[in-house]
């Protein structure tokens, strides 16, 4: 079984990783159903309350992690990245991507990584280019107007691309085939129903 670590905090944003959290764990369509499990990390066991108000007791705390126990490193957005309180989230970003284990951020986690260097030498995405840029980093050439954007162990996306996110993570984690991956998008991203029908017959 392989462990997703998804970062909790309080004014995380509950959209962002809706679609990833749901659809990684619940196994459908993927290579081997039930090869992951989601567990949620907070900086300590405390109690978090989420953007849209739920209340998320962290499985375990982020000291008792280690990237050798983990298949990646989720760190959704919300308020709170620009406040500094969540620096050990991006330490633990970079301490993931040294042991060769992806990252996943979004929103306004990639902004702290972007403060901290390590979008600089990597293809990203953010929510605008702009927003990044405040962070004063010096990767903006690396900046890529996608949803979703893999480089390596790394995955940046838009706050408002959780479908393109989750489809990233997949891709990323290997957990789906590239045809099912296409469908899945269809259905969900495109609210195409041809692709629900696919995925039934895959």
């Amino acid at each position: 079984m392989h462990t997703v670590h998804v970062a909790v905090f309080d004014t995380l944003a509950d959209w962002e990783i809706g679609h990833l959290t749901a659809h990684l764990r619940n196994g459908a369509h993927q290579v081997a159903p039930g090869s992951f499990t989601i567990a949620t990390v907070g900086l300590t066991r405390d109690p978090v309350t989420t953007m849209g108000g739920l209340t998320v007791v962290p499985d375990l705390a982020l000291a008792d992690l280690e990237p050798a126990d983990s298949a990646m490193l989720v760190l959704p957005g919300g308020e709170t990245w620009h406040s500094g309180e969540l620096a050990p989230f991006v330490d633990a970003a970079a301490r993931w991507l040294d042991a060769g284990t992806p990252v996943a951020a979004v929103c306004g986690a990639t902004w702290a990584l972007a403060v901290a260097g390590l979008l600089d030498e990597r293809d990203h995405t953010s929510n605008d280019p702009g927003y990044l840029a405040s962070s004063g980093y010096a990767g903006g050439e690396r900046y890529r107007a996608e949803p979703a954007v893999v480089d390596g162990d790394l995955v940046t996306a838009s706050g408002v691309a959780p479908v393109h996110l989750a489809r990233a993570v997949f891709a990323r984690l290997g957990t789906h085939d590239p045809s099912v991956l296409e469908s899945w998008t269809k259905l969900y991203a495109d609210r195409d129903p041809a692709g629900f029908f696919e995925l039934t017959s895959a």
